[in-house]
């Protein structure tokens, strides 16, 4: 089974922007199955798409399962969703670790988390300076729960 463990942050954007990204790419992604228990998305990337299964939080780590599928299924599964979501992702490397800054679009407009994928959960994360809060615990961050209360409704 796939775990993933990730801390999420918000950011100085203007920071990091200034240092310039490793990579950018624009994301939409849409929500087949979105509740507490377990999540069923698919994503459309510049260049790849993805189905991506989620189990339920346990802290900063969950079951996850994503695998890659044609564009064409994708898009014809995006036409299904109700709740879709539109972000720029960056890329940025620092400490040795990665980090996807993700820049939120519509109805997320204005919105900026930082995300960075751990190996355990015990792992020693150095945050950059501009990190400013940690919000891995606040689940209104998480992409499933802005596509259904998104943050200009805050």
């Amino acid at each position: 089974m796939g775990i993933e463990i990730e801390r999420k942050f918000l950011i100085d954007f203007e920071a990091v922007k200034s240092q310039g990204f490793d990579e950018s790419f624009y994301i939409k992604q849409g929500y087949i199955l979105n509740s507490r228990e377990k999540v069923v998305r698919v994503r459309v990337t510049d260049n790849k798409s993805y189905l991506t299964i989620k189990g339920k939080n346990d802290g900063a780590s969950r079951p996850e399962f994503e695998y890659e599928i044609p564009k064409s299924d994708a898009e014809g599964m995006l036409k299904m969703c109700s709740d879709i979501l539109e972000k720029t992702r960056h890329i940025f490397h620092i400490f040795g670790d990665v980090w996807e800054i993700d820049e939120f679009h519509g109805d997320n407009e204005g919105l900026v988390v930082a995300e960075c994928e751990i190996p355990s959960k015990d792992y020693d994360l150095t945050l950059p300076k501009w990190v400013k809060e940690e919000v891995t615990d606040k689940t209104q961050y998480y992409n499933n729960n802005l596509s259904i209360n998104p943050f200009k409704e805050w």
